[in-house]
């Protein structure tokens, strides 16, 4: 029997017992989901800061990434670990603050503010910073106990104080239309606030009284995505100095708070981390894996190299006794002596705590590949063992697509791609993944496709920050050439993809980049001629959507997917909708939308889907939708017809009833 006349025969027998036995069983579905456990994990530290408690004893805290992340304190002196709390619906924070009352305050990656009094043992969450603000990023202390911070989306500052509550000092948005207030400094000569905007590059002078905002960055700069980073050094001359990192890129500009001149431009500072002498001639700042001192009034080409190989720098503190202390973004503790050029060191012990699976794929051997939230790493599950293996050295990985024995995957930042040869060892040192390239202005491939036997790979991007329009991009494994096509639909992203029927068709999504709105009303689905390399046909499938996804081959061998909660069957050889039904209500669209849907058709004849945090059952005839878990994202299928899905940092799998089974009972 051909191959085709077998699957559409399995096809009509599963839809023949559908129309026998059509009751649902949630019972019996519950009891064949199977937790497999958290796949990955990371010890990737965040927001770090060197403080002393009541007794003078030297400690530094840091924020270790995690769901959820964990506040670590340790003592300087012995590096023994001496606090190890959760920060509750929190999976990370990019920075920490001290107060002057001696309280270390911690923004919350989910909007909320955390409180600890340095050197006890309690940590208090003090709620939700500002209302619709979900997402803390810097922290900066002002004077008599007050506290500022950053926020996204709605680009605002907020004030804190014990006995006052939240504030929001900013009024509004610090620059209209902008998400980011990314970085924040305190200016404690003056009391203003310096805020660093993205992903359009701004400069706010704030004063925090009057809610009065003046743009201080040149012009010249403002063409640049963030200003990612603010520190100030202060000095007995009264000419302060503020640093300010600007992204994409990595420059930093040091200006005179008393001029507002910018007196030298900085290439390669990483500004994670910055401590100066008590007279601020002397500057100590993380570049290209070293730790240098300079004379801020002097050109930084004049810098000495107090540390060669530290690493990048996630905190530097200059102690009393005249002693620059470190931590490292691996969690080396170094302490060195800048006259006398003695260093010691020591690596702390840094609790490994599971991440998000942000990327699911069935390889050719039967393991299922993950890939992980921000932290990134990949990690395989051997359903034959029930055996985990986690395998290092990639970043965060946004979309994974089998071709054969290979895996392609999309990593984020920047645009690029690897493939990696699940037949071969994991040797990411010696090219296994080996690296493709990546595309200039594009970030995240969530998108990826292999082109049947052409021997070519389609991937479908979203932006940089703050840009609209994704590219389309070809692989010839031949040529191993990476062919970019930009903005096939103008200023729309590329949220899925298909080939079928020696045709490419691109699912696209009104989202681009972070931190800048849609410029168009709906998505579309378009038809890509892979030789003439063009757009040959583009409809919009569903009226008023915001992105196409879930394509899929349906049971009637035409192109199904889902667009904000309808489901759409799309005829590509007559180039018409089919059908367009409505199966469930989906959220008002926010801020970006880059994926959603994913579906699969099953060999018993249901199509099997998750969005909307859920996982679903779909009867292709009736369009009955019957809800088998909650809190379900991404989805693939096994050879065997197993389903495997995440929930949080836990993979799931789901077997469904098969025919035979079925009829058995």
């Amino acid at each position: 029997m051909k191959k085709g006349k077998k699957s559409l025969n399995v096809l009509l027998f599963g839809f023949l017992f559908f129309a026998m036995c059509h009751q649902s069983h949630a019972q019996k579905i519950q009891e064949t989901l199977v937790n497999h456990g958290p796949q990955l994990t990371a010890s990737m530290i965040q927001g770090s800061l060197f403080v002393e408690d009541a007794s003078g004893r030297e400690l530094v805290y840091t924020v270790v990434r995690g769901e959820p992340a964990h506040l670590l304190a340790y003592e300087v002196k012995t590096q023994a670990l001496v606090f190890d709390v959760p920060l509750p619906k929190a999976d990370g924070a990019w920075d920490l603050a001290e107060s002057s009352d001696g309280y270390l305050y911690i923004p919350g990656a989910n909007g909320s503010l955390f409180q600890h009094l340095i050197g006890s043992d309690q940590i208090k969450d003090l709620g939700i910073a500002l209302p619709e603000e979900t997402y803390l990023w810097n922290l900066t202390a002002g004077n008599e106990g007050e506290i500022f911070g950053a926020t996204y989306p709605g680009c605002r500052v907020f004030r804190y104080h014990p006995d006052e509550g939240f504030s929001d000092v900013g009024k509004g948005p610090l620059v209209k239309g902008e998400n980011y207030v990314r970085s924040l400094a305190f200016h404690k000569r003056t009391g203003l606030l310096y805020a660093g905007i993205g992903s359009h590059a701004h400069l706010i002078e704030l004063n925090p009284k009057t809610g009065v905002k003046t743009d201080i960055l040149p012009e010249a700069y403002r063409e640049k995505e963030f200003v990612y980073g603010l520190e100030i050094v202060p000095s007995a001359s009264g000419e302060d100095r503020l640093f300010a990192l600007l992204t994409s890129g990595n420059q930093t500009l040091v200006i005179n708070l008393k001029t507002k001149l910018v007196e030298q431009e900085i290439e390669g500072m990483d500004l994670k981390a910055l401590a100066s002498s008590p007279s601020g001639d002397q500057v100590y700042v993380s570049s290209k894996a070293r730790i240098l001192a300079f004379d801020p009034k002097k050109p930084f080409q004049e810098a000495k190299t107090i540390l060669a190989k530290a690493g990048t720098a996630n905190a530097l503190h200059w102690s009393k006794a005249g002693h620059l202390k470190v931590l490292t973004a691996g969690g080396n503790l170094m302490t060195v002596d800048p006259v006398s050029q003695k260093e010691s060191s020591g690596q702390l012990d840094i609790p490994g705590q599971p991440i998000p699976i942000n990327a699911i794929v069935a390889a050719a051997d039967g393991k299922i590949w993950t890939g992980g939230y921000l932290a990134g790493g990949h990690a395989s599950f051997d359903p034959q063992t029930n055996a985990v293996e986690e395998f290092k050295g990639l970043d965060q990985t946004e979309g994974m697509v089998r071709s054969g024995n290979e895996i392609y995957m999309g990593i984020y930042p920047k645009g690029k791609f690897y493939v990696f040869d699940s037949q071969q060892p994991w040797t990411s040192k010696e090219d296994n993944p080996r690296f493709l390239g990546q595309i200039p202005g594009q970030s995240r491939g969530f998108a990826l496709a292999a082109l049947g036997n052409t021997q070519k790979l389609a991937f479908g991007m979203i932006p940089e920050y703050g840009q609209l329009g994704g590219a389309l991009v070809v692989y010839d494994k031949q040529t191993q050439d990476l062919n970019t096509f930009e903005q096939p639909i103008p200023d729309q992203g590329i949220s899925s993809l298909i080939y079928h029927r020696d045709v490419l068709l691109v699912g696209t999504t009104i989202s681009g980049g972070l931190g800048i709105a849609p410029t168009t009303k709906e998505a579309k689905i378009f038809i890509w001629d892979v030789l003439e390399k063009k757009v040959v046909y583009e409809t919009v499938p569903v009226l008023g959507a915001s992105a196409i996804t879930g394509l899929m081959v349906g049971p009637d061998d035409n192109i199904w997917g889902m667009a904000d909660g309808s489901l759409f069957v799309f005829d590509p050889k007559n180039k018409v909708t089919q059908r367009v039904q409505k199966l469930y209500d989906f959220p008002a669209f926010k801020s970006h939308l880059w994926r959603s849907a994913f579906l699969v058709l099953h060999p018993n004849g249901y199509v099997y889907g998750t969005d909307n945090k859920r996982l679903f059952r779909l009867d292709p005839r009736s369009m009955q939708v019957d809800e088998i878990a909650e809190d379900a994202s991404l989805l693939v299928m096994d050879p065997m017809g197993r389903l495997y899905f995440k929930r949080g940092t836990e993979l799931w799998s789901f077997f469904p009833q098969s025919t035979n089974s079925n009829l058995n009972q």
